[in-house]
């Protein structure tokens, strides 16, 4: 009897070449009749721009799939950000930029001085803000796209707000539900390092808040929001100036210095200066919820291991991401004396922490994440953590299987917090495909499973918006991939 191979499950970064848009037509279980609305997913199509090949996560093409309910069934599509990279892939047949992990031939002057740094792939991120959608990249500007159709509109500038130097809009806004606003962050290494922050009214009009200096910025992915204040947790993620000079990647200059500390960056929405607050270094890339309880700020976030094993799983995601290092979620709180008191939430291995939407900037009960209920492998579960009292909650969706971030929809606008569903893509590796999972938010339960056609690529975010996606225009052939 021959012997059983596992399935492999870096299928997952295989690319997926083509554009698709049709009704799902094999659900198992029955379609919640009270789910109306649309999920958007973001994360890289392909690491591939003709034939470079990419060696980072990140430097993937963006690609935004849509998955739009209407009460009666369900409707799929994705497509590709119509970016320079991505046109470069179709008419070029390799790459022009560098990648934040991926250099092109020519040393610091094909890297940084002339290519004014990394592609922007608009891959990490998809918000639906003021009846725009936008595709983010924490490099750059965003891309608008059509809500319906998916149609790259071009980048996005703000009515002009992001021209010049300030063109950096991050991959994660945070919004507050009491007042429509958006909140964001861009980082600006020129002529002097900072962080721009930004808040965009409930109309899309842009303004930025505060301009936060620090000659010693290190790299940040992720920003949270309170009723009083945005909130950094800036861990020393330093970048190296001789290694950027030598052409390296970005990436590559990027080294953790522990000794240097974290730093809690608590930014007034309402102006004056930014509180900073030093503590023990961390290691971290994705924060929850943050709310003021009293007089102390308080934020959670996903604590991880090893910065190491981070920037290896990054640069080597084709045979080692699917196994990301130990992490536990945590809670900080920063009172007004300066003290940091840390709090352990779940001890059970998770990433890509979500939560009600509905409650950001207020305390919060419940945190979803992508889990794992052994120490290592593959992140093959939801986990639902109970904060109040430590209860964790788990489903597995079985052998060989990826989830990705799961997205909390409430069942009502006025819902408990944990009464609605939870949405999450899974891979399935031995019939590398991809599903649509819904479980109860309440347990955790299965309710049904949306099976593709074929797989989706490893991504990254998502949103959901009560919006109904009517895409009434044909796609392009699938196997052309046209440009704009």
């Amino acid at each position: 009897m021959p012997l059983q191979t596992a399935p492999d499950m870096g299928k997952i970064f295989a690319p997926l070449m083509h554009e698709h848009d049709y009704v799902v037509d094999e659900i198992d279980g029955e379609l919640p009749s009270g789910l109306t609305g649309t999920l958007y997913r973001i994360g890289p199509g392909k690491w591939e721009v003709g034939r470079t090949l990419l060696h980072h996560l990140f430097d993937g093409d963006g690609m935004v799939s849509q998955f739009s309910f209407d009460g009666r069934e369900v409707r799929f599509r994705n497509r590709y950000v119509r970016t320079p990279q991505f046109q470069d892939g179709m008419v070029a047949g390799h790459a022009r930029k560098p990648g934040v992990g991926t250099a092109v031939p020519g040393g610091f002057w094909a890297n940084f001085a002339k290519a004014k740094g990394p592609a922007n792939v608009a891959n990490t991120g998809v918000a639906l803000h003021a009846d725009r959608l936008l595709a983010l990249w924490e490099g750059g500007p965003p891309y608008r796209l059509d809500p319906d159709t998916l149609e790259t509109l071009g980048t996005y500038d703000f009515d002009g707000r992001l021209r010049g130097a300030l063109k950096s809009f991050s991959a994660h806004p945070k919004w507050d539900p009491a007042t429509g606003e958006m909140f964001n962050f861009g980082q600006d290494f020129s002529p002097l390092p900072a962080i721009n922050c930004w808040k965009v009214d409930r109309r899309g009009r842009m303004q930025r808040l505060a301009k936060v200096r620090m000659l010693n910025m290190p790299w940040n992915h992720d920003v949270a929001l309170t009723t009083q204040h945005m909130v950094f947790v800036l861990d020393p993620y330093m970048f190296d100036l001789r290694t950027m000079l030598s052409g390296a990647p970005v990436f590559d200059a990027i080294q953790h210095r522990p000794e240097k500390g974290t730093r809690f960056v608590l930014v007034p929405r309402n102006g004056g200066p930014a509180r900073i607050v030093e503590h023990d270094a961390l290691v971290h890339v994705h924060v929850a919820n943050a709310f003021e309880d009293g007089t102390d700020t308080v934020v959670d976030l996903v604590l991880l291991d090893d910065f190491a094993a981070i920037r290896r799983d990054l640069s080597e995601f084709r045979t080692r991401f699917t196994d990301l290092p130990p992490s536990r979620l945590m809670r900080y709180r920063i009172t007004p004396a300066g003290r940091v008191i840390e709090t352990q939430l779940s001890d059970t291995p998770g990433e890509f922490p979500q939560y009600d939407w509905r409650r950001s900037t207020r305390p919060h009960r419940y945190t979803y994440m992508t889990g794992r209920t052994g120490p290592s492998g593959e992140y093959d579960s939801v986990v639902k953590v109970d904060n109040d009292n430590g209860r964790t909650d788990v489903h597995e969706m079985g052998p060989d299987t990826y989830v990705g971030e799961p997205i909390f929809v409430p069942r009502t606008p006025d819902a408990a917090e944990d009464d609605g569903w939870v949405l999450a893509v899974v891979y399935l590796a031995a019939e590398h495909r991809s599903q649509l999972t819904i479980l109860d938010a309440r347990g955790l339960e299965r309710v049904a499973t949306l099976q593709l056609k074929h797989h989706l690529p490893f991504g990254f975010h998502g949103t959901f918006t009560g919006r109904v996606a009517e895409p009434g225009a044909p796609i392009p052939h699938p196997d052309r991939l046209p440009l704009l």
